[in-house]
């Protein structure tokens, strides 16, 4: 158990670079370090986890942790790796807190103009990204325009942003089943208690977006549809935390600043709702807040990967839950693609300073391929002595 929980401490403080680059570190430090398992087995887990909802890497992390220490080798994996990054959002929160609390130095609002110009440029390159792969066709390419239109079309109903994943899964099983999944087995096997179980928690935590609208349950159920229904990489929760922000419960720089700022810390992407834990205007707030928010958006992705995992090997061989899985990923990039445009873009407005760090970031990251941390510290810096 030390042993899980150590190794994962070190890939939590050490991983920076996003899903892509974390599944890269668990194979280089679980497969040919240490050996926990082998090649074919870690690769059968990612395929699992990544047509499942949720933050793909920290589900491959909980399933190598439960292959090599059962359910608390799967907690202390999840653990180690989330720690890092949630205890530096935590007190990333609390210092923007602390600032805006009283009369906010000069270069404040320049540090976070430079934080949001960079979340623009980490966002245009995560579309970019996720439509080179993802939409590789016309109907993908279609299903993509058209929830991007949608998202935008809701806008007034932010309550509604997973609307158009679940179309784009209903689209994908009627019209692009031409492929089939991979159909090899697991390498580890969830017992059937723990399966419903995981299920019945899963069913759970859905509910509590059905409860009676107050400034808490609105947070606690954007958290919650934040966990349930990420298809396609961290990225994805900005779209539906986002809400947040037409609840009034965190100002749109606030929410920028933060989603700027996790991309300079290793570890999971969805550490992101710990800065909106602590950070958002309703009665649970602060560390408490944090704390329940870190929870919320792991937990149901959790409990679905092993309410599924003993079913994996029929549901798999389905040619409907290919097409399924290829239309909800191009209803991600849509997704993305609308929170580009509006409010990302149309927040720039005539501001010559966000305009070009935003340029200057896309073209760091994707042009000369400088990590997004190093980015992110600089154009906050950047901003912050313009302003000044």
């Amino acid at each position: 158990m030390r042993e899980v929980f150590t190794t994962f401490l070190r890939l939590g403080s050490t991983s920076f670079g996003g899903p892509i680059a974390h599944l890269a570190y668990f194979r280089r430090t679980l497969v040919e370090e240490r050996r926990w398992l082998d090649e074919a087995a870690y690769v059968r887990i990612v395929a699992f986890c990544s047509v499942l909802p949720g933050p793909t890497s920290s589900q491959v992390g909980m399933l190598i942790g439960f292959v090599r220490g059962g359910p608390a080798g799967a907690f202390l994996a999840w653990l180690g790796f989330t720690l890092p990054s949630a205890l530096i959002m935590t007190a990333v929160a609390a210092a923007l807190g602390a600032i805006q609390g009283h009369d906010p130095p000069v270069w404040f609002a320049g540090l976070l103009d430079g934080l949001f110009a960079a979340a623009a440029a980490v966002v245009a390159q995560a579309v970019l990204g996720l439509a080179g792969s993802l939409c590789t066709d016309r109907p993908t390419k279609t299903v993509a325009l058209g929830a991007m239109i949608l998202t935008l079309g809701l806008r007034p109903m932010p309550g509604l942003q997973w609307l158009p994943i679940v179309l784009g899964l209903a689209v994908g099983a009627l019209f692009l089943h031409d492929g089939r999944l991979p159909a090899e087995p697991l390498p580890l096997r969830v017992p059937r208690a723990v399966s419903i179980g995981a299920g019945a928690l899963f069913v759970l935590l859905l509910s509590l977006t059905l409860l009676p609208r107050t400034a808490i349950t609105a947070f606690l159920a954007t958290i919650v549809r934040a966990g349930s229904l990420v298809f396609g990489g961290g990225h994805v929760v900005l779209p539906l935390l986002q809400t947040l922000v037409a609840d009034g419960l965190i100002g749109s720089r606030e929410f920028f600043a933060g989603y700027g700022a996790v991309q300079a810390v290793p570890g999971p992407l969805n550490t992101f709702s710990t800065f909106l834990g602590y950070a958002n205007r309703s009665p649970l707030h602060g560390p408490l807040g944090a704390a329940v928010a870190t929870v919320l958006i792991f937990l149901p992705s959790f409990a679905l990967i092993f309410a599924l995992a003993p079913i994996w090997n029929r549901m798999s061989t389905l040619p409907r839950a290919a097409g399924a899985l290829r239309g909800a990923n191009a209803a991600v990039v849509g997704l993305l693609g609308a929170v580009l445009y509006d409010p990302i873009v149309v927040s720039f407005g005539t501001s010559w300073a966000r305009i070009a760090i935003a340029l200057a970031a896309f073209a760091l990251i994707g042009v000369w391929r400088v990590a997004p941390w190093m980015v992110v510290l600089g154009a906050a810096a950047v901003g912050a002595l313009l302003h000044a």
